[in-house]
């Protein structure tokens, strides 16, 4: 199908090459940027439902409304001094793009708050980069606070008058994005328009060498906004490529599994960029909805999965046999506008990998952090390599080696300008230290985990958590974390294993064993000296990977609860129509029986559910009782018995 919104070019590869032209010819400043990333007006920017209709926003109308809302907002700032630090306090939507440009446009520079911090957490990281004032969806600070709804567009022939009048003013010199807090110190990182100017430039080889990541379906590319734009990853990768050469953002309006779905297929959505933890989801429950078909259909299932690894080294043949054995399978989840997949932010299993390879999408894995940016990502369409967990080569503007320690050293012009780290302003070095084990074949590389993480064993040994952890998952175990805990002058290595708090003590028992054979197995049992148990979950709802430092601090320091068995009770249950009702909903969205789940029952902590699982059912007992839920964060509702007792006080 011939495209229509590749700015009047002949192919897409001509179009991203002549506006790359344009944007080297520039000053490669945001100032220079902004006019390129909105030249083709016609273009759709953003997509979202509203009720039974698509609304659909145009780079032409977004850009004005840009022009026209920097007018307001530099009265709502006036008395802040030029070249200041605004931060920005806001989820993913059309209105988070609009204030990208408008404060950079004013004169000043977004600081883009990580949402899924702390409060403590992001006055202090504000206060580390200096900022003015905040603006905010709706949340306020002690900071100088503006919300959205607020910044109502000026008149168009005052935003007119103001452009020409400000022509030759600056425009703000760098934006701001904090790291995960997976580290002992929140890091703030800059990048100028120097930077972002080499950032886009790393999309043009990615669109040269890989057929799939420029694919449209029906004419279209669209993005999901599944990862949060204030993310390094959402920011680089979702928003800064994709916008630059005018593609499309479908928004999502919550993360119920049912919303996610329904929305890649009503939108047609073509591209989605998560983080692992999203893809290990979706994985189990399809495996779970294959299951219940039968023995007969998952052996069958198994049996084509087998077929596609026997055919990975013929890339086409083995497309071929996928698309056509598998139709059913992505019927059920995407549908068949997906052409390209990205995993990122964690390391992410290889059975995961080779799921969504062999049912005939294309699941990539990627590699940046907030300090580098986005640095490579598996460009291959061969499954084999694909499922192999590689990160791909080094993107044109970076250069990656490793050092005596096997740790992989980043260079190149796109990493961030400097870093803040407790107020302490730190320049790019020339080769920067990721901390992260890698290695290197045929010119790919592999992260292996962090060099942090190695926990050092009674006999010297090296023992890496990220390679042990998957092989010591045992039935009964919800998550695994080996860590080296500090007693005294030794360290002790110490395996925490989360389970269900209700285990009875010979369930514990029974899952010690195992762990324990699989140590003898992998000739460790010597070296680790500590199994405890925990009914916590081990990774909070708002962080991607595990934050083992945070670990290491709860179980020192008593805030990790520890299972103790002989304490363990269950409060009765009144067992009558409305608890069996709840009960079920809780049931089901976990995948368990009802008998499974316990009145006192945490969704997260006893049931293993997921923020998607707990969306969808919270939605459907809305639905049922007519009761409104509190909105996320303002009241915990995670029991049986607390829904059970919020839904009965409202009937």
């Amino acid at each position: 199908m011939d495209l229509q919104n590749i700015g009047g070019y002949a192919t897409i590869d001509e179009f991203v090459e002549a506006k790359i032209q344009k944007l080297e010819q520039s000053e490669r400043s945001f100032k220079a940027i902004f006019p390129l990333m909105f030249s083709e007006s016609g273009n759709i920017i953003y997509e979202r439902s509203t009720g039974y209709r698509i609304q659909k926003i145009s780079y032409g109308e977004c850009r004005e409304n840009i022009e026209r809302k920097t007018v307001t907002l530099e009265r709502l700032l006036e008395g802040i001094p030029a070249r200041s630090v605004i931060a920005v306090y806001m989820e993913n939507s059309i209105e988070w793009i609009e204030m990208f440009w408008a404060i950079l446009r004013a004169g000043h520079s977004p600081f883009f708050l990580n949402m899924r911090l702390d409060e403590r957490t992001l006055q202090e990281a504000m206060r580390s980069a200096g900022a003015k004032a905040v603006i905010s969806d709706g949340k306020r600070f002690e900071l100088p606070t503006i919300l959205v709804r607020d910044i109502v567009p000026a008149a168009a022939d005052e935003a007119k008058v103001r452009d020409e009048a400000a022509a030759n003013e600056p425009y703000g010199d760098a934006i701001y994005v904090m790291s995960s807090g997976t580290s002992e110190h929140v890091k703030i990182c800059a990048y100028t328009g120097e930077e972002f100017s080499e950032i886009i430039r790393n999309a043009r080889e990615i669109v040269k060498d890989c057929a799939l990541m420029k694919k449209h379906y029906e004419g279209e590319l669209k993005q999901l906004c599944f990862l949060p734009f204030y993310h390094i990853f959402g920011l680089v990768a979702v928003y800064t490529w994709f916008a630059f050469f005018s593609r499309t953002f479908v928004e999502l309006r919550d993360m119920a599994p049912e919303t996610i779905v329904n929305t890649i297929k009503r939108h047609k959505v073509t591209h989605i960029f998560a983080v692992p933890l999203f893809w290990d989801k979706v994985y189990q429950q399809a495996l779970g909805t294959i299951k219940k078909r039968g023995d007969d259909t998952f052996k069958k299932f198994e049996r084509g999965l087998a077929i596609t690894d026997k055919l990975s080294g013929m890339e086409k043949l083995s497309r071929l046999f996928s698309k056509k054995a598998f139709k059913e399978v992505r019927e059920n989840l995407f549908g068949e506008s997906i052409s390209f997949m990205i995993s990122g932010g964690g390391a992410i299993r290889p059975e995961v990998l080779r799921f969504f390879n062999g049912i005939g999408y294309h699941l990539s894995n990627g590699y940046g952090m907030t300090e580098i940016g986005i640095t490579s990502v598996e460009q291959t369409d061969s499954p084999k390599t694909l499922n192999s967990g590689s990160v791909g080569k080094p993107l044109r503007s970076i250069r990656y080696r490793l050092n005596e320690e096997g740790e992989l050293l980043v260079a190149g012009e796109s990493l961030a300008h400097f870093v803040i780290v407790d107020g302490k302003r730190i320049d790019r070095p020339e080769w920067f230290n990721t901390h992260d084990l890698s290695r290197e074949q045929d010119g790919n590389y592999y992260i292996l985990g962090r060099k942090d993480d190695l926990v050092v064993g009674p006999s010297g040994e090296n023992l890496n958590p990220n390679l042990l952890e998957p092989k010591l998952q045992v039935p009964g175990v919800r998550e695994i974390c080996l860590l080296g805990v500090k007693e005294k002058e030794s360290v002790v290595p110490t395996l925490i294993l989360s389970v269900n708090r209700f285990s009875p003590p010979e369930k514990l028992l029974e899952i010690r064993k195992d762990v324990i054979r699989r140590l003898e197995e992998l000739k460790l049992s010597s070296e680790i000296r500590q199994i405890v148990f925990t009914g916590d979950e081990l990774m909070k709802g708002d962080e991607f990977k595990l934050n083992r430092l945070r670990l290491q601090r709860d179980l020192k320091s008593g805030a990790l609860p520890l299972l103790d068995p002989e304490n363990a009770g269950e409060e009765k249950s009144p067992e009558d129509e409305l608890f069996l009702r709840v009960r079920a909903a809780f049931a089901a969205a976990v995948q368990k029986s009802p008998e499974e789940v316990p009145f006192t029952a945490d969704f997260f902590l006893d049931l293993g559910g997921t923020s998607l699982d707990y969306f969808a059912m919270v939605s459907e007992l809305q639905k049922e009782f007519g009761t409104d839920f509190p909105a996320q964060g303002e009241r915990s509702l995670n029991t049986l018995k607390e829904i059970y007792d919020f839904i009965k006080a409202g009937l």
